[in-house]
């Protein structure tokens, strides 16, 4: 599934080296075996493996980054994510260090439910609401959240 607004897809070429081989890495580890931190993957793109527990969904916040994109990939678990235009989205906090801006939740967005072995894309035009609670159970995840450099 690749969901997103017409001006991004002409921007991005969402099958170009440093995308490849990124999907490439993931379908060659197992990350739930893996432990939780940075693997270097190639030059502007890194993942970084990690483990929680979901959220109410009103706990789990709208974020955008500046310097990449995002692909969100579970694999394990289930998890609902949020996923909207920044343009016009109210921030409430930045982190101009961590490259992380928090946005309030906005009144029109896409929810994608996400299922071992799914993930999604979010350029910086785009906020996100990772960490949500598929139909409000939660649970633990395992997740990959690999960067690539804009």
């Amino acid at each position: 599934m690749f969901a997103t607004s017409i001006k991004l897809a002409e921007k991005y070429n969402y099958l170009e080296p440093k995308f490849t081989s990124a999907y490439k890495w993931l379908a060659e580890h197992d990350v739930t075996k893996m432990e939780d931190g940075r693997y270097d993957i190639a030059d502007g793109v890194f993942a970084l493996v990690q483990r929680y527990t979901t959220l109410p969904f009103a706990k789990a916040r709208f974020e955008a980054h500046n310097d990449f994109l995002d692909i969100q990939y579970l694999a394990e678990g289930q998890e609902s994510f949020g996923v909207a235009l920044r343009e016009g989205a109210k921030l409430v906090e930045s982190n101009e260090k961590g490259d992380c801006y928090f946005y309030e939740t906005p009144k029109f967005y896409t929810q994608v439910n996400l299922q071992k072995g799914d993930f999604v894309v979010v350029p910086p035009e785009e906020i996100h609401q990772p960490r949500a609670a598929y139909q409000e159970k939660e649970m633990p995840v395992v997740k990959v959240v690999v960067k690539v450099k804009c």
